[in-house]
């Protein structure tokens, strides 16, 4: 069966439409979403509608649960407090024009899927803010995955798209008890792998094609696409919307953007 997996749409209705087009031309089977359906984007409803119709199976990504729950994560992801005041505002927005039937749905999104041996969720299966970077040390890594029991794991979140194999090896868990010598445990884990499927309306991959990702569960293989679509008619509704510009400049370069150095001072106020 061949799987078609797509995350972080974030209100680009646009770049949704051309991927779906495309998985419909690789004749793809099912199409699983991993979240993140609004933020940023200037049409969350209409995403969230077609999304709807297809009765695509989704997880709920960090901005559905913040649409829904109000701002109740920490954001200590963002660089600044210039990027943080930037996506308040994006979510004061979204929290506006979103329509009740919208955000009554995206509150019925679970936090995880599952399909035979796969696992679908947005950040990773401890939460949706949870990053899963390449760079991850290889332990939790393989951690995030052993905790699904699944073989495979489909996340979004970075809008950066890879594939990591976790190589088969030998645990050892060793529990110290008092008075006693520590207790050892052993088992070998089979190979895991680690999807990330990158992003259709916000991608952070350095161009501004959107990406997915084609999965075939009989051979394992894991093929990344990317789209093109009409940047500039999703980057024209963000600025006839009054979002942040540089949101508009950022998407037409599909790269993430953030004033690292100018507030080196920000820390989490919670």
């Amino acid at each position: 069966m061949k799987l078609a997996v797509i995350s972080c749409i974030h209100g680009n209705y646009e770049a949704l439409n051309a991927v779906l087009s495309d998985i419909d031309a690789q004749k793809a089977d099912q199409i699983y979403c991993l979240g993140d359906l609004v933020g940023y984007g200037p049409y969350p409803n209409a995403v969230v509608e077609l999304i709807r119709s297809l009765d695509i199976p989704t997880v709920q990504g960090c901005w559905d649960e913040d649409i829904v729950e109000g701002l109740n994560a920490c954001e200590c992801s963002y660089p600044s407090q210039l990027a943080e005041k930037r996506g308040r505002l994006a979510h004061e927005w979204t929290n506006t024009v979103i329509r009740p039937k919208v955000r009554e749905y995206l509150a019925t999104l679970p936090m995880t899927l599952r399909l035979d041996n796969l696992c679908f969720v947005h950040g990773s299966p401890n939460s949706q803010h949870e990053y899963l970077l390449p760079s991850m040390d290889s332990f939790a890594a393989l951690e995030r995955v052993l905790s699904t029991d699944a073989d495979v794991l489909f996340c979004g979140h970075t809008h950066v798209p890879y594939v990591r194999n976790l190589g088969d090896g030998t645990l050892t868990v060793s529990v110290q008890r008092p008075g006693k010598d520590a207790l050892e445990t052993q088992f070998k884990t089979p190979v895991k792998q680690i999807v990330n499927v990158g992003s259709v309306g916000e991608p952070r991959h350095g161009r501004p094609n959107a990406t997915y990702v084609l999965y075939d569960t009989d051979t394992a293989q894991v093929e990344l696409r990317e789209v093109p679509y009409e940047v500039a008619k999703t980057c024209m509704a963000i600025l006839e919307e009054g979002l942040p510009p540089i949101f508009a400049w950022r998407l037409a370069r599909g790269m993430e953007f953030a004033e690292r150095a100018d507030d080196p001072s920000h820390v989490c106020q919670r």
